[in-house]
């Protein structure tokens, strides 16, 4: 092919080089990328950005030598060469080479997004806002997504201009043309796109909040800008279009100050009066002095009916913890049997299916 043994070691020789010193100068880049952005990078180790940018680096590298590597060698000429022609085998060689390097920068690029982010979220964590915490937890990941968006189709751009000599210029001239086509065949995906930046600008709900949209209900785990990603009480891994999550009623169950018990308890016709009220008088007592119980309780001998005595009770428990309000309402439901044994009332036997309900 027109090269001599020793152009074939050369380029062997670059290649091995290049794949020795490719770990060293990989942590030498980064070690020095470090040093330069240490100042602004509190709370990140250099540890963390080595692991970010050591496999893109080493391939950049790789890239570098394989240049290189074959730079040294000549390429065979067609039968008929053609003045200003290059090779067949260099145009395709470059053509990958730059394809490659294309890839590779793009590589860096969005590994160093990873980088400057996960400094903006350790600087958060030490932010003692609650609000401000909530709102980096469901901003950051959104911007990272979009960021990497933005930066691959630039990268696509750039691989349509340098590789495949497309007019880029004309190109996004004409996709003003075939704006509309595409808007209405992308309908859907803009709606939720246009949903996602409602969600943070309203706030209606944040990463872990728990929420109800329509018959969807679940732990809020992450926002993307196209769809929400919920935990539902199954532990199943819901994703909900972020429009669905405005366009339905949401109840934000997480911003609620505090949770509602509600139900009746039925005496038999042998409970007195007396009974009744005292009954009454130290349940109430009871649920008062919990220490996670509101003010708002009540207990009221609402009605006489065939069944028995129906005494309706609710009352409010301040957490946002559902384990917290099982806890709650079971002990409770033990000084309610207590106080009923203590007065000496007794249940009726056979009562109709509760109406009240938990919330």
């Amino acid at each position: 092919m027109g090269n001599a043994l020793l152009d074939y070691l050369i380029a062997a020789f670059i290649m091995l080089l290049g794949a020795a010193l490719n770990r060293l100068v990989s942590r030498l880049l980064s070690k020095g990328l470090f040093r330069l952005t240490k100042r602004y990078t509190a709370g990140v180790s250099e540890s963390e950005l080595h692991d970010l940018l050591i496999q893109p680096l080493g391939a950049l590298l790789f890239l570098a030598s394989f240049y290189l590597a074959f730079s040294v060698l000549r390429y065979p000429m067609p039968l008929t060469p053609v003045k200003g022609v290059e090779p067949w085998p260099k145009v395709a060689l470059l053509g990958l080479f730059h394809l490659g390097v294309i890839a590779t920068v793009v590589w860096v690029i969005m590994r160093l997004v990873d980088f400057a982010l996960l400094v903006v979220q350790r600087r958060a964590e030490l932010v003692t806002t609650p609000t401000a915490r909530r709102l980096d937890s469901q901003f950051l990941p959104f911007a990272k997504d979009l960021l990497k968006v933005f930066i691959v189709v630039i990268g696509l751009l750039v691989v349509l201009g340098q590789v495949f000599g497309v007019n880029v210029t004309a190109l996004i001239g004409g996709l003003g043309i075939g704006g509309l086509a595409v808007a209405f065949a992308a309908k859907e995906s803009l709606e939720n796109l246009l949903a996602s930046f409602t969600i943070f600008i309203d706030q209606p709900f944040g990463v872990g909040d728990l929420v109800t949209a329509g018959s969807v209900s679940g732990t809020v785990e992450k926002i993307g800008f196209r769809s929400t990603r919920l935990r539902t009480a199954e532990k199943s891994y819901l994703t909900v279009p972020n429009k669905s999550m405005i366009d339905k009623p949401l109840d934000n169950l997480s911003l609620r100050t505090a949770r509602r018990v509600g139900f009746t308890l039925y005496f038999d016709q042998k409970t007195t009066s007396d009974q009744l009220q005292a009954i009454i008088k130290e349940a109430v007592a009871a649920m008062k002095e919990h220490p996670l119980v509101t003010d708002d309780v009540q207990m009221k001998f609402n009605a006489i009916s065939p069944a028995g005595k129906e005494v309706t009770v609710q009352y409010f428990v301040e957490t946002s913890s559902y384990d917290e309000y099982l806890d709650v309402k079971e002990s409770l439901n033990y000084r309610l049997i207590e106080a009923v044994e203590h007065q000496g009332g007794s249940f009726a036997l056979a009562t109709p299916a509760p109406v009240a309900a938990t919330a």
